[in-house]
């Protein structure tokens, strides 16, 4: 599980492709402090498993479908991505919860200034944007953000500079392709409604079991 807080920016040294997957090798520093092969690491957003750790950072195996959900397939050489380690079961939970696991893709399709702040409009999937709720939690490219409008086929975001200059939002451009993952608690309750309500019927039995 991560928080959706990058810990630093790494760069793709080397991109190995095969017929529908990939073994991505990353340049990193800070954490590779802590970091052991098995372990998993949020690139983009995208929870990878280390397959191998050399002096200055680390090898990722990507399969057909993170391929197929995620952005990853875009990265080259020289790309440079978000990483976070895995959360330690004592730390801080500064952002929200965030499995690494894409629900989908987005598309910028308006950046302007406000100030100290910059808003990013993205386009996205209703299968995802069903789930994109105004105040709450989204994570784009692995960032946590705070959803500030939802629209009926997109939604705004605006970021602080210390977003803008801790992670790889302030270099994305109108048309660049960015990872989302829905806030999870939604969808998870949405699969209990749907087992618990046959065909969306809510009965007194229902409101009494749950407390109401």
């Amino acid at each position: 599980m991560f928080t959706g807080l990058i810990e630093e920016i790494g760069n793709i040294q080397g991109v190995k492709k095969g017929t529908n997957s990939a073994i991505l090798s990353v340049q990193a520093s800070k954490i590779m402090e802590d970091i052991h092969v098995g372990d998993s690491i949020a690139v983009n957003g995208v929870c990878l498993t280390v397959i191998s750790i050399s002096t200055n950072g680390f090898a990722a195996d990507v399969m057909h479908e993170t391929l197929n959900r995620s952005s990853l397939g875009k990265l080259r050489i020289g790309s440079l991505v978000n990483l976070e380690r895995a959360m330690p079961a004592n730390g801080r939970f500064g952002g929200h919860i965030v499995t690494g696991h894409i629900d989908g893709t987005g598309t910028i399709s308006d950046i302007h200034r406000d100030d100290n702040a910059v808003w990013y409009t993205l386009k996205a999937p209703l299968p995802v944007l069903r789930y994109i709720i105004e105040k709450g939690s989204i994570a784009i490219d692995g960032i946590s953000l705070t959803v500030a409008k939802v629209y009926k086929d997109s939604f705004h975001v605006s970021i602080i500079p210390h977003t803008a200059t801790n992670t790889t939002l302030s270099l994305r451009r109108i048309g660049d392709l960015v990872n989302l993952e829905n806030d999870c608690i939604g969808k998870y309750i949405e699969r209990l409604m749907e087992k618990e309500i046959p065909n969306n019927n809510i009965s007194a039995g229902f409101l009494t079991r749950h407390g109401f």
